[in-house]
């Protein structure tokens, strides 16, 4: 809800000239517009309220976070959107001015930007998420190869159709070479269980799936390098990381703050996760990257080369699909200070609690 000056302020003006008059009642909707800021958040309801998976959870609970918002009469809205659908809701929240950041994958954020409506990378979201390839138990295929021709359960437009891209792309082959049927992830679960496809290419629920003995993984992003993952990044809007730095510098800074705090306490966040439903024993297979640490996992690092390097790959694989009709450029989503600043302002405060102690 928007701050709106009381009443009785305007009756105290009414002498003023009308041009005296218009000119308050501006100023008085800037204000306004600089005391929220409006975050879209992927939620969940099954602990029986709504939480914020991830990061987010820790930063509506950071007090320096919130203090200061206080202190600058900023207002917090948090937007939440449902698994199901982050990209869309995200991406036409920032269409109608409705957000001013959101913690969502890559590829939206490509295809948002091509329609005009900038946004940039606040903060990375650290190494990303696995991608699996998996069959139905009893399936004799093992590997990506072996599909050609067969249907594949794929949800188009999402982050990781660009790991199945450069899946696809390693071994010589293209979307054209599959029937790809264009399924969310709890309907590509549902199909893939009823084996009406020949493979699911998803996130962790592979690992549910696996477990249940409704299908076997033939193919994970685990033992590969970050450039193999699905990314998420905190992204801002253009316009509104430029008319209000400092409210944007407090974001980064709570985000880099919890994903510290994620990196020193792996086990108190892994089990705090399970409230959204998944067990302990498929968040923790989750983690088990082979190529990285789980600090290095969670580092806030502004890596500017890889991540351009990254993004371009995201545009080339929007534009020869037909995602994207205009040609944007990796360079304009990135904006490396506020994480940088963070990461200063984070080693200030924690050099500065050790000489305290």
């Amino acid at each position: 809800m928007r701050i709106f000056p009381r009443l009785v302020l305007g009756f105290s003006f009414l002498g003023l000239v009308a041009c005296g008059a218009q000119k308050t009642e501006e100023t008085t909707s800037k204000q306004s517009e600089q005391q929220q800021l409006r975050i879209a958040v992927v939620a969940n309801g099954t602990s029986g309220s709504l939480d914020f998976i991830g990061v987010p959870q820790l930063i509506s609970q950071d007090q320096i976070f919130l203090k200061a918002l206080k202190q600058n009469h900023i207002e917090l809205k948090w937007e939440p959107v449902t698994t199901a659908a982050v990209a869309t809701l995200v991406n036409e929240s920032f269409l109608n001015n409705k957000i001013d950041f959101a913690f969502y994958g890559n590829l939206p954020a490509v295809v948002l930007n091509a329609t005009g409506v900038k946004t940039q990378i606040v903060v990375p979201g650290g190494i990303g998420n696995n991608v699996y390839l998996i069959v139905p138990e009893n399936s004799p295929i093992k590997s990506i190869e072996e599909l050609k021709g067969k249907k594949i359960a794929l949800h188009r437009g999402r982050p990781w159709e660009i790991n199945f891209g450069q899946l696809i792309q390693s071994k010589g082959l293209s979307l054209k070479d599959f029937q790809i049927v264009n399924l969310n992830p709890q309907a590509g679960a549902a199909a893939l269980s009823a084996k009406s496809v020949d493979a699911f290419f998803t996130l962790s629920d592979a690992l549910t799936l696996q477990d249940r003995h409704l299908g076997k993984i033939i193919w994970s992003s685990q033992s590969l390098p970050a450039d193999w993952k699905m990314r998420a990044e905190l992204w801002g809007s253009k316009s509104y990381i430029e008319q209000h730095p400092d409210t944007t510098q407090l974001l980064a800074d709570a985000t880099v703050r919890a994903m510290d705090w994620i990196a020193h306490h792996q086990d108190e966040f892994q089990q705090s996760q399970t409230k959204f439903g998944q067990p302990l024993s498929v968040i923790q297979h989750e983690s088990q990257n082979t190529a990285s640490t789980w600090q290095q996992d969670w580092s806030p690092d502004y890596q500017v080369d890889f991540l351009k390097q990254h993004y371009s790959k995201v545009i080339d694989h929007a534009v020869k699909n037909q995602l994207i009709q205009t040609l944007i450029k990796a360079d304009e989503l990135l904006n490396p200070k506020f994480t940088r600043q963070a990461i200063q302002n984070l080693q200030a405060n924690l050099a500065s609690n050790k000489q305290g102690n």
